[in-house]
């Protein structure tokens, strides 16, 4: 019998449960993700941000951020899902990582959730060179609901944003 999952489980259940963790869940198209909310510095509307010439079909652009020029990469392009629509419900988490501001496009953010250890299941292994899993850390289960938990650190400090480094420098 799984533990409910709540921000408000007691102090005594959770130790019990072992270590928990908080995600900020987001969608891109039928799919629930979910990111260390440590990770997360702010979460804005979409406003369109200015293109960089020559930049990989990822990177949306840069916007300014109160004097901080903050690279845009959209996610959907990014796991080669189907072409994104940018409607009232887009937006751009603003993440704080490895030193660097970076923002990236979901499709909508959903919640905040608490995880225990026991809710977090590992990597399934794929036995293919086209998908690519070194950037999910496992699988969230909740109710019914599936979540894949993102390496946003990795993802984002890996060959990629060396493209994003140059394209904006």
């Amino acid at each position: 019998m799984q533990a409910p999952l709540s921000a408000t489980t007691s102090g005594a259940t959770k130790a019990a449960q072992g270590p928990s963790s908080e995600f900020l869940t987001f969608r891109l198209g039928a799919e629930s993700y979910g990111i260390e909310i440590l990770k997360v510095q702010e979460i804005r509307g979409y406003e369109q941000p200015t293109a960089i010439a020559n930049a990989p079909a990822f990177i949306k652009g840069v916007i300014n951020l109160r004097g901080v020029i903050v690279p845009i990469l959209d996610l959907r392009i990014k796991f080669k899902l189907t072409q994104a629509k940018y409607d009232d419900f887009t937006v751009v988490i603003i993440l704080n990582i490895a030193g660097r501001v970076v923002g990236v496009v979901v499709d909508s953010v959903s919640d905040v959730l608490t995880l225990s250890a026991e809710n977090i299941r590992p990597t399934p292994e794929f036995a293919s060179a086209t998908f690519d899993t070194k950037y999910i850390t496992g699988l969230g289960t909740l109710d019914e609901q599936m979540i894949i938990l993102l390496d946003i650190e990795k993802l984002m400090t890996g060959a990629d944003m060396a493209l994003v480094d140059n394209a904006v420098h």
